[in-house]
């Protein structure tokens, strides 16, 4: 069998697929902040039976979490004489303007500890300034007796020539072996010296952490008997191997969410949809992202905590496009001081957790609302409810400050969890030239089919898909995805009169390294496979647009398409082009695959019960606009392929809850997916 484990804010997911496609999940509490504890609990509590394990496939937030709760490794810079304080100086471009109280972000390595030494490369990569070794020297004795844990090298166009830096790297081995250092051309090749430093100095200060991590997962996973090749996931959408996880831990800074979006291009594929919005309800976060074309999109603009008041920190490696907001089944349901109802971002995650959990939290929370309202049933909860409690939370902090009873106080936090969640599917559809009238929804993790009817509603989205094994389809996610490995490399070319034969030279250059780096994995050159995309702006931009470009050499004879690609891209993302400026590239992008053989999935068999047979009970539910209805609740597990359900109706798993409203009709595929129809 395959196995993939996904670690959430509140909850450790499992899902395993064994030999004849059929798919099994479970779940367990998340338990910082020893997080592999969590997994071997959910692997336990699936009776499997470690030598069947034919590979193990990994999601970890010990990277972001590392980052956003500042627990990582006290950090050194080593850098360029005269840029100490680029970390400091960041850019102007402050997304808050006219905020005259703004403050620049605080630099992950203060000022004492960020030393220079005399080196120099021009923008071209020719050594202008041989490398003084005596003030690395001395910048290893200052590091080592302030007692720094890991030290990042970023020297100034290391990105086209990193000499200087791989000749740093081996004197502070020699000189300090047990320091953990990052190069900064080992996670990022690209120009923009700002955005290059951060990228290492954060990997270097969550380096320690995801290795103590790491290696007791595997230590604690080989004990148990999983003897197999272990992957872990990466921001990118693909996954790599422990040891290499370990080297650029950068990489699984959204090692979770992302896996979610990858299912749902690969579900989408599956069910003849290629224009999909992923939306995925966890604990504490909501995430969403658009795949147009079957494609997963990527960036390397990617920002940690940034908002529409504060930049946040760069982040300049792969990560699927994903927009990130803090709105899941344990956020916190708080009246701000205009006396408005806010949901999130404060969550109750899995400790204290919401008031229904009985773990001793008081603050009420949308998971408390759901049950409120009737869209949960307390029986389907692994602890006691008591409802009292919960129905009094909600009435004495919510409903009395606005005059409300605990029902409609109840509904008012969904609503307001709603238009939030609204909000982040315009940032990855509307705001960016897409019409969701054109995608289909795929709703997923514990909250996704609880809250997805009602947000295809109000973006008249015609179909929702509700996966089988909804809570943990981040984990299915994994199961489907190859290894993957990015090399971006800043490589500048005008496209009038180019020179093909260079541009076909760099694609080989990087082929030949991923082919290297596959092999190193043990995957065979005939199982890895390309994709190329080019960085392209027109004259005089600052700023590019990411394009993906035929598997083919550029030539004379395709550079129109090439060209066109572009223009296409950039009025999709702009709502304009110029078809007479000259075009130019500024990076380079490969993107490698190795396979990993999947198994494939299995349709579900029919189920010896009729669709009355189905129904659990009728309970009042409360619904948006039609007050409380008479609903019908499904057992999803008693479903069988090709069934309908009319709404207003609730299809229960021991997990999810999907709601279907009135005037809604879903039914049931050959996977056990429900296919919700709206009105729109």
């Amino acid at each position: 069998m395959r196995i993939a484990t996904d670690i959430g804010g509140t909850f450790t997911d499992i899902v395993y697929i064994d030999n004849d496609g059929a798919i099994h999940v479970n779940k367990s509490h998340t338990t910082p902040p020893n997080f592999e504890q969590g997994v071997l609990d959910v692997i336990n509590k699936c009776n499997i039976d470690p030598t069947a394990v034919k590979d193990l496939t990994h999601g970890t937030t010990v990277v972001i979490n590392a980052l956003t709760e500042r627990k990582g490794a006290k950090t050194g810079l080593i850098t360029t004489k005269g840029f100490r304080d680029i970390l400091e100086i960041g850019r102007g471009n402050r997304p808050d303007l006219f905020n005259f109280n703004f403050k620049k972000p605080e630099p992950f390595v203060p000022r004492y500890l960020r030393l220079e030494v005399n080196e120099r490369m021009d923008y071209q990569g020719n050594e202008t300034e041989v490398l003084n070794e005596d003030d690395v020297r001395a910048c290893v004795e200052k590091l080592k007796a302030e007692g720094v844990e890991a030290i990042a090298v970023v020297y100034l166009h290391a990105y086209v020539n990193p000499a200087h830096e791989i000749r740093t790297k081996e004197l502070i081995n020699e000189l300090w072996p047990e320091v953990m250092v990052t190069a900064s051309h080992e996670v990022s090749k690209e120009w923009r010296e700002y955005e290059r430093e951060y990228t290492a100095v954060l990997n270097s200060y969550v380096m320690p952490a995801a290795k103590v991590y790491i290696d007791k997962l595997y230590k604690e996973l080989e004990a148990s008997g999983i003897k197999c090749p272990k992957y872990i996931m990466q921001s990118n959408g693909g996954t790599t191997t422990f040891d290499n996880a370990k080297e650029t831990p950068i990489n699984m800074v959204e090692s979770g969410p992302v896996a979610g979006i990858y299912g749902a291009a690969m579900l989408g594929k599956m069910l003849g949809e290629d224009k999909v919005i992923a939306f995925d309800i966890g604990g504490t976060t909501a995430k969403c992202s658009l795949v147009d074309g079957g494609e997963v999109k990527t960036t390397t603009e990617y920002k940690i905590e940034k908002t529409d008041r504060w930049p946040g920190y760069p982040i300049k490696v792969p990560v699927v496009d994903i927009v990130e907001i803090g709105n899941g089944g344990g956020s916190i349901a708080w009246i701000d001081n205009t006396n408005s109802l806010r949901v999130g971002p404060q969550s109750a995650g899995a400790l204290p957790g919401p008031v229904a959990y009985g773990k001793g939290g008081l603050k009420p929370t949308t998971t408390d609302a759901n049950l409120v309202t009737g869209r949960l049933s307390p029986k389907n909860f692994d602890m006691d409810v008591n409802m009292d409690a919960v129905c009094a939370a909600i009435e004495e902090q919510v409903g009395k400050p606005f005059g409300l009873d605990a029902e409609e106080a109840a509904l008012g936090i969904i609503r307001v969890a709603n238009s939030n969640m609204l909000n982040a599917l315009k940032l990855v559809s509307v705001r960016k030239g897409y019409d969701p009238r054109d995608f289909v929804l795929v709703a997923f993790g514990g909250g996704g089919p609880m809250h997805a009817a009602a947000l295809a509603k109000e973006l008249n989205i015609k179909k929702v898909i509700i996966p089988n094994a909804a809570s943990v389809f981040s984990a299915w996610g994994m199961l489907m995805t190859d290894l993957r490995c990015d090399d971006i490399q800043t490589y500048f070319m005008p496209l009038i009169s180019p020179d093909f034969d260079a541009i076909n030279s760099e694609w080989r250059k990087l082929e030949a390294k991923a082919i290297a780096d596959n092999a190193a994995k043990g995957v065979k050159e005939e199982d890895v496979y390309f994709m190329h995309y080019l960085d392209m702006r027109y004259q005089g931009q600052d700023h590019t647009v990411k394009v993906r470009v035929p598997n083919e050499d550029i030539s004379a004879e395709n550079l129109g398409q090439f060209i066109e690609a572009f223009h296409k891209e950039h009025f999709q993302n702009y709502s304009f082009r110029l078809d007479d400026s000259p075009v130019e590239i500024v990076n380079m992008h490969l993107a490698s695959f190795g396979r990993i053989e999947k198994t494939p999935i299995k349709e579900i068999d029919a189920q010896p019960y009729t669709l009355e047979e189905c129904i659990k009970e009728v309970r009042p539910v409360i619904f948006e606009g039609e007050g409380k209805l008479d609903t019908r609740i499904y057992d999803r597990q008693k479903l069988s392929p090709g069934m309908e359900v009319e709404g207003p109706a609730i299809i229960e798993e021991i997990s999810a809850s999907s709601v279907i409203y009135p005037g809604m009709k879903a039914s049931i595929d050959v996977y056990g997916d429900i296919i919700i129809e709206t009105e729109a």
